[in-house]
């Protein structure tokens, strides 16, 4: 059994005519998942993520900010990517919501696994900066979750998507006890994610250069981001799950096939397997090709499925 986390208002998070992180995305999804294949998921509304919650990564004063800055109209700029509409601030916060309701029902034995199909995205946001399409940082948030509502003690983030996690890497760089792992495009946007970046030894980045494909994907996983994993033993597993690695992508240049996906996410759930009794919770980041984000999201949440 596979729980999907999903609400209409993230729909209602629009940035404006023309940006790549736009509604349609997640309507894709919608109807992709909507295929008889899938009607065994179990699908919840996303629940509005609590303050407390989203104070486990960002400073009260930044969730101030960013409650007194959502517009009533119009939208307004955070950073020169990220714009808020009046409907971003519970969409965000349903996001927040998902991810952490997503670890509660995996915990309860609902489900071993869960994907929560919201937006925005979350990687990028930083303890007190929000960029990158990012408002909250929903995964890093559903990590800490994890461990201060269910005592669980070692957490570990992987992220797929192609741009770089920054975020997530600063909220987990001096905590031993929260794993982060990374494949990304490098050179390219927010510019992090170097090999050299370790944190504690706990943060692990494995680079691709522009036009790397699936054999380099698979590589990197393998002999360094898998192991590295493995070593860990991470009692919850947590994907931010970006598609955006796939050739057909607009805003990157790696060349991941549909079937990378799936074969990662196989992978992934076998390590989970191992050490943390398969539960894992994946929640949406990029992807803006409509058509490779559709496919790549169901072969994801295929996989999850068959776990």
């Amino acid at each position: 059994m596979t729980l999907l986390f999903e609400h209409e208002s993230c729909l209602e998070h629009d940035m404006g005519a023309g940006h790549p992180e736009r509604p349609d995305r997640l309507r894709a999804i919608q109807l992709a998942l909507a295929e008889e294949e899938f009607a065994s998921l179990d699908r919840r509304s996303a629940p509005l993520g609590e303050n407390g919650q989203i104070a486990l990564v960002h400073p009260q004063s930044y969730i101030d900010n960013i409650v007194a800055t959502a517009p009533k109209r119009g939208r307004v700029q955070l950073d020169p990517d990220t714009a808020m509409s009046p409907g971003s601030l519970e969409a965000a916060q349903r996001a927040v919501g998902a991810v952490c309701a997503a670890v509660d029902g995996v915990m309860a034995g609902l489900a071993k696994n869960a994907f929560c199909a919201v937006r925005p995205p979350g990687h990028h946001a930083e303890p007190e900066r929000s960029m990158g399409f990012c408002i909250f940082n929903s995964v890093a948030i559903g990590a800490q979750h994890a461990r201060t509502a269910h005592g669980l003690e070692r957490v570990a983030v992987v992220d797929f998507d192609v741009h770089h996690g920054n975020g997530t890497q600063a909220a987990f760089w001096d905590d031993g006890d929260l794993f982060y792992g990374s494949t990304h495009q490098m050179p390219l946007y927010p510019g992090t994610g170097a090999a050299s970046e370790t944190g504690l030894g706990n943060i692990h980045n494995f680079p691709l250069p522009p036009g790397a494909a699936s054999v380099a994907f698979r590589d990197s996983f393998s002999d360094g981001l898998l192991p590295a994993l493995d070593a860990f033993k991470p009692d919850f597993l947590l994907l931010s799950a970006g598609f955006d690695a796939h050739i057909n992508d607009p805003l990157a240049q790696l060349r991941l096939e549909t079937e990378d996906y799936a074969w990662v996410t196989q992978e992934l759930l076998t390590l989970a397997d191992r050490h943390c009794q398969g539960r894992v919770v994946s929640s949406l980041e990029g992807g803006y090709d409509l058509a490779a984000l559709a496919a790549a999201t169901a072969a994801h949440v295929r996989a999850l499925m068959a776990a």
